[in-house]
């Protein structure tokens, strides 16, 4: 599906202002924080002279490119080659910008948005993890993203191969938003085989974002940069599989320096994949087998804010479902009748106690739906209880 002509503005002073400082050779987020606390805001660096702005203490080239409006000419060429193509830049003092990332130590100047500016605004959690997953990986990711985006949260990930894609793809299958979050500009594909997954996260109002400019390649080094962006504009980090040394540890980092939520999949001890999960839990972050191990964690304003309305409370008070039981399929009533709220059941005497009168694929395929419904909760060990 083709992305919907976006109409061409018209850039203001303050854009242009802030996308000049971002492209300021010689100046990053912290540097050119620092140049903004000198002068006041920016405003007052745009109004100094080139003496002033050596007196700040930045580099010569820094100091030069903005003194001689080197700088601005490159914004007003550079917003002209987002804008053609319906991008739309987030300044740091801009409402849009998300809220979550500017209380983070050093967030970007400016985001290059592709989509959906206000998903990357709104409540979601980052899911991150090995390029080379198991298929237990890989399925975790998918199970979990599709029940957090079913229930309203935006899935935040970097898009990679592997987990990350995983992940975006879960997203999609819940019909919830997702936001890649790239190294590379919002304009080059990274993988190009995840090309039709863009147009997919695109078309469900998700959205792309980077803060490197238009045309940026896929440099290495720009992928832990690019980490702290993942892990701040989120509510909490989500750790499926990771060896000990990779990437997704620098995300889990940036993740505990912000304050932010940790959460961890457990793995088999004897994968290599499992080092960092498992590690992360041992140190305290939380483990999570369903995606109500991440939901209790939520704030309550987020929880309140995305729980669906009920109308009036059933009769059955505090122990009434989400779903009426009318709503349930015979086999998962006599699943569901099965369970205990306050005891955990294990599958096998699941299948034991409704043989013969289901089969065990039967069973399996009625408790994938009750999960995915919400109505039953599994344990560590394949034990299950109810979620009402």
């Amino acid at each position: 599906m083709a992305e919907a002509a976006v109409p061409v503005l018209k850039a203001s002073e303050s854009s242009l202002q802030w996308l000049a400082l971002a492209l300021t050779p010689g100046l990053g987020p912290t540097k050119a924080r620092r140049v903004l606390e000198f002068f006041g805001g920016i405003q007052g660096v745009f109004r100094a002279s080139l003496t002033e702005l050596e007196a700040a203490g930045i580099r010569a080239v820094s100091a030069q490119s903005l003194g001689t409006g080197q700088s601005m000419e490159l914004a007003q060429d550079e917003w002209a080659r987002a804008a053609a193509v319906g991008v739309t830049l987030v300044a740091l003092d801009d409402p849009a910008y998300p809220v979550q990332l500017k209380q983070i130590y050093d967030p970007p100047l400016l985001l290059y948005v592709r989509g959906n500016a206000e998903a990357i605004s709104q409540p979601g959690i980052a899911v991150v993890g090995t390029r080379h997953p198991t298929p237990y990986g890989t399925g975790m990711s998918e199970r979990l993203s599709c029940d957090l985006a079913t229930r309203g949260l935006v899935i935040f990930s970097g898009m990679a191969r592997g987990v990350d894609t995983a992940a975006h793809r879960g997203a999609i299958a819940g019909k919830g938003k997702t936001v890649a979050v790239w190294g590379t500009g919002v304009d080059v594909v990274y993988p190009k085989e995840n090309a039709r997954l863009v147009e997919q996260i695109l078309a469900l109002g998700g959205a792309i974002i980077s803060e490197f400019p238009m045309g940026t390649f896929p440099a290495p080094q720009n992928f832990p940069i690019r980490n702290r962006i993942i892990s701040g504009i989120s509510l909490g980090v989500l750790v499926v599989e990771a060896a000990e040394y990779s990437g997704t540890r620098i995300t889990a980092r940036c993740a505990l320096e912000q304050n932010r939520e940790v959460f961890a999949v457990p793995g088999n001890v004897t994968n290599k994949g499992s080092w960092t999960p498992n590690t992360l839990i041992k140190q305290g972050a939380k483990l999570v087998a369903t995606w109500e191990d991440i939901w209790e964690e939520l704030p309550a304003e987020v929880q309140l804010a995305l729980k669906p309305d009920l109308g009036d409370e059933s009769p059955e008070g505090q122990t009434a479902s989400l779903f009426g039981e009318s709503e349930l399929s015979p086999h998962e009533k006599k699943i569901f009748a099965l369970l205990k709220a306050d005891e955990s059941t294990h599958i096998d005497e699941i299948i034991e106690r409704l043989e013969p009168a289901l089969s065990s694929s039967e069973v399996f395929a009625a408790l994938f739906e009750l999960e995915l419904a919400g109505k039953v909760k599994q344990l560590p060990g394949k034990n299950f209880v109810k979620s009402f």
